[in-house]
């Protein structure tokens, strides 16, 4: 049994499926990315949502699940991995196949590091996933 934001759960973080996992990392996702667009400078709400919408998003996750994998310890891969090959029976619109699952097992992989309390683990691939090739622009 453990509690995250007050809320006790009955089973442990393993438990959950992928799925769920990445439920709530899309949540978690989100605000990593709001936090970072809003860290790079005030700007009208209008082009803080158009970049956040840059960054959350199937392709852009594909992209950061591929960025992260070097730095993945065995288990986080592993978890990872496991949220790409789930069976969901929705995709995204006008993103691939391939992308949508990816983007899913990013997000469990999020999911689980936050239910587990890990955030500093979080904050750390995140900004790992969003910087910057060199001569990119905001890297």
């Amino acid at each position: 049994m453990m509690i995250v934001n007050g809320f006790e759960f009955k089973s442990g973080a393993e438990e959950l499926s992928s799925l769920a996992l990445a439920y709530i990392g899309d949540s978690v996702f989100e605000i990593y990315a709001r936090s970072y667009v809003l860290s790079l400078g005030n700007r009208s709400v209008d082009k803080i949502n158009s970049e956040v919408r840059n960054i959350v998003n199937a392709h852009s996750q594909s992209e950061m699940y591929h960025k992260l994998e070097p730095f993945l310890t065995e288990e986080e891969f592993k978890i990872m991995k496991r949220g790409r090959n789930a069976n969901s029976h929705t995709m995204a619109k006008n993103q691939s196949a391939g992308d949508y699952r990816r983007a899913t097992g990013l997000e469990a992989l999020f999911g689980r590091l936050y239910i587990e309390g890990k955030t500093e683990r979080l904050t750390e691939l995140f900004k790992l996933g969003i910087k910057k090739e060199k001569g990119d622009e905001n890297g």
